[in-house]
């Protein structure tokens, strides 16, 4: 395998991964030209393994089920702690909203010792967990389930979401870029969880620290838009500097 073919397969692996690269950061990550960038790219492109998108470069097709599986036990432990430490701030009785995703399913398994929760989620997974809770009230949105990860979506699923109204929403996103922008590579699970933050008097997002300096597709907030982040590691300089003009508190997960 020459230099240009490994080059190009580890741009896909690193594709499967953050979803989105840069040209810039591409050079950066492998010491070429913007322009050597730019023709593996294209390259890539005829092929129809990558689409070119702002500047830089995405998948062209989903990830594979068996790299998403994977996903599942990344970070494990991180999204026990955090977990437990969003399930500290939720009060018995509390209407909430909670995202889809494994940090979430993390938050879900944690908050089996509450009682009398009233539960919004358009995740299966969350859903069956909390299940087992006392005396919990979950609704779930009706339509298509995602593979993998069991979200649930059709074109009415926010209208659906933006019936109730929450005490809290918890969310989770795919990466929180250095402009301080969080967002999901969905756009209908971005217009879901909009619809919740519109209905919800606060908002916690919980992430592990894989999450900062990733760029997602779809632009869901700003971290001043958020009430808490709960993470596993403290955010850098620059990410942390916007939580503090914002406002926004930062519980590090112990």
């Amino acid at each position: 395998m020459d230099k240009k073919t490994r080059r190009q397969s580890e741009l896909l692996r690193q594709l499967e991964q953050v979803r989105y690269i840069s040209l810039e950061d591409i050079g950066r990550h492998f010491n070429v030209t913007t322009q050597t960038a730019r023709r593996d790219v294209q390259e890539l492109e005829l092929l129809g393994k990558v689409r070119r998108l702002h500047g830089g470069v995405t998948l062209a097709q989903p990830i594979d089920p068996v790299v998403l599986r994977a996903r599942r036990v990344e970070n494990a432990d991180a999204k026990e702690r955090i977990g437990l430490a969003v399930a500290r701030r939720i009060a018995n009785g509390s209407a909430v909203f909670i995202d889809t995703g494994t940090t979430c399913e993390a938050i879900a398994q944690a908050l089996l010792g509450h009682t009398g929760l009233r539960v919004v989620t358009y995740s299966l997974r969350v859903a069956t967990l909390l299940s087992e809770g006392a005396n919990f009230t979950v609704a779930v949105p009706g339509g298509f389930v995602r593979p993998v990860d069991a979200g649930v979506f059709r074109a009415e699923t926010p209208e659906f979401i933006g019936r109730f109204k929450f005490d809290l929403a918890v969310i989770s996103v795919s990466g929180i870029d250095s402009a301080g922008d969080i967002g999901d590579d969905d756009h209908s699970e971005v217009a879901a969880v909009q619809a919740a933050m519109r209905q919800s008097e606060r908002i916690l997002l919980a992430v592990d620290n894989s999450k900062f300096g990733r760029r997602a597709l779809v632009k869901l907030a700003h971290v001043g838009d958020v009430h808490e982040l709960v993470c596993d590691g403290e955010p850098d300089k620059g990410l942390r500097a916007q939580l503090d003009q914002a406002g926004v508190r930062v519980t590090v997960a112990p």
